[in-house]
């Protein structure tokens, strides 16, 4: 008898490595958290472009706050 998949492991995630454009086409719920963080350029033209960790980098948050920022969006998911 196969064993049930849980349902958490193939939810889609967040990762740093995605463009912002992305996680705000995919994700909409993340959106509020992004701006929270100072990433109130997630409608710029860049932003189809960029990934969420060179966006932060450029607004100054460090690799610890980045992970915590892309922890919490995925609990909001």
């Amino acid at each position: 008898m196969a064993s049930k998949k849980s349902s958490k492991k193939s939810a889609p995630k967040i990762s740093k490595r995605m463009t912002l454009g992305e996680i705000v086409q995919k994700f909409p719920q993340a959106v509020p958290l992004l701006a929270e963080s100072g990433l109130h350029c997630i409608g710029c033209h860049v932003s189809a472009f960029e990934t969420l960790e060179q966006g932060c980098k450029a607004h100054g948050l460090s690799d610890k706050e980045i992970e915590s920022l892309v922890k919490r969006m995925n609990s909001s998911l």
